[in-house]
């Protein structure tokens, strides 16, 4: 009778051991990654760069500044939209380099698990 030994599927406890391995090495870098990109500010101008804001990874507004020919008492409007665009801006910015770092950490899993 031939011995059966391991987990289904020709998994071993070696092979096991390295998975686990493997995974704590990339939930390390993940940490360290998500670390960077909180530290990580974001700059955004709207209008030519009458209005600038500056953001941290953390989705925290640190600055805002704005050009003194921007500030209209009588189209205040104007000023907020200018405001709103800019701040937009530096969310999108973040976003994609948060995208474009964490992603590499999935990119070679699929999606296609049975549980």
């Amino acid at each position: 009778m031939a011995k059966r030994g391991g987990f289904p599927g020709g998994m071993n406890m070696g092979n096991m051991n390295q998975l686990m391995k493997q995974a704590q090495k990339m939930q390390k870098q993940m940490e360290q990654t998500q670390k960077e990109l909180e530290e990580s500010v974001y700059e955004a101008t709207a209008g030519g760069g009458v209005v600038k804001v500056e953001m941290s990874g953390k989705k925290e507004l640190l600055s805002i500044s704005l050009a003194e020919e921007v500030v209209d008492p009588d189209d205040v409007e104007m000023l907020e939209d200018l405001i709103i665009v800019a701040v937009n801006d530096a969310l999108k910015k973040m976003e994609e380099d948060s995208n474009a770092k964490m992603g590499r950490f999935t990119a070679g899993m699929g999606g296609g698990f049975p549980f």
